[in-house]
């Protein structure tokens, strides 16, 4: 019990010492950005969730509300955006973001924001909305399906 106290009392001083230091404090508490093992799912410092899909938005709008429905989260909102597209949600106490970003034609950013309240977000939930809509994908394939033809330059490098 002793070990433990003088362990978090440490980490807290060399914490406050760092003096703004980000690179100690990502180290010490492991916040960094990164990809979850294996998931290919992205993190920001403040615990949004993204992922980039190789997929038109409209595909990508419907696996992600099949995705919803599968998971038995509730949609509550539906409304197309400048960028593309915004979906809220909830799931019991959490309040669910979903931003759709529209990067070219083929290819949708999804970013996934889960709140219980103000200041706890939920990154396992936020992280299972965009492996399940991963999932929707790979079993529905006709969803990635390309809107428009290839253009004269993608068809002669044989895409």
């Amino acid at each position: 019990m002793i070990r433990r106290l003088a362990t978090f009392l440490l980490m807290a001083l060399a914490a406050l010492g760092s003096g703004g230091c980000a690179a100690v404090a990502l180290t010490l508490f492991g916040a960094g950005a990164g990809t979850a093992a294996g998931t290919g799912v992205g993190y920001t410092l403040d615990s949004i969730t993204y992922k980039t899909f190789t997929v038109p938005l409209t595909g990508l709008t419907t696996a992600t509300l099949m995705s919803l429905d599968r998971m038995d989260i509730t949609v509550l909102d539906n409304q197309e955006t400048e960028a593309g597209r915004t979906i809220t949600a909830q799931a019991a106490d959490r309040n669910i973001e979903i931003e759709l970003d529209r990067l070219t034609t083929r290819t949708t950013r999804m970013r996934v924001v889960a709140r219980r309240n103000w200041f706890v977000q939920d990154r396992a939930t936020a992280t299972e909305i965009i492996l399940q809509t991963d999932r929707t994908l790979s079993t529905n394939p006709h969803l990635a399906a390309s809107p428009t033809p290839l253009t004269g330059a993608a068809r002669a490098k044989g895409r």
